[in-house]
């Protein structure tokens, strides 16, 4: 498993943007196909989306309606979201994801790497 830290959650008021980093340890990262679930309060944790290892590939949870843009810098070990125009939905804490093998949108908190989340608080 690769140790992941998420950082850059925060309060946000509605229609910002917010951007979340993933820092993850070890080279092993760079073979790591990533991704961000979310969990609001009182619902199930969710998958948000997904990027493959070489940054080629990106997969984006449905009901996002193209707000938000996953990336990543191998050189830097680094995942990003980008979350633009937040909305109250939006709120919850998010997850940086990873594995090489496991389908990202299928990963459950026994399986994988994951990070211990970041809080988003968006105020309308």
């Amino acid at each position: 498993q690769v140790p992941l830290v998420e950082s850059g959650g925060g309060l946000v008021q509605t229609g910002d943007p917010l951007r979340l980093s993933c820092t993850a340890s070890g080279r092993a990262f760079r073979r790591y196909n990533m991704g961000w679930f979310r969990q609001a309060p009182g619902k199930e944790r969710e998958f948000v989306a997904k990027i493959s290892w070489t940054g080629g590939s990106t997969s984006y949870s449905d009901s996002l309606k193209g707000r938000f843009t996953i990336s990543r810098d191998n050189g830097k070990n680094m995942v990003y979201l980008q979350m633009d125009s937040v909305q109250p939905e939006d709120t919850g804490v998010y997850y940086c994801v990873g594995d090489a093998q496991i389908p990202i949108e299928t990963m459950t908190p026994t399986v994988g790497s994951w990070g211990q989340g970041t809080q988003v608080i968006v105020s309308s």
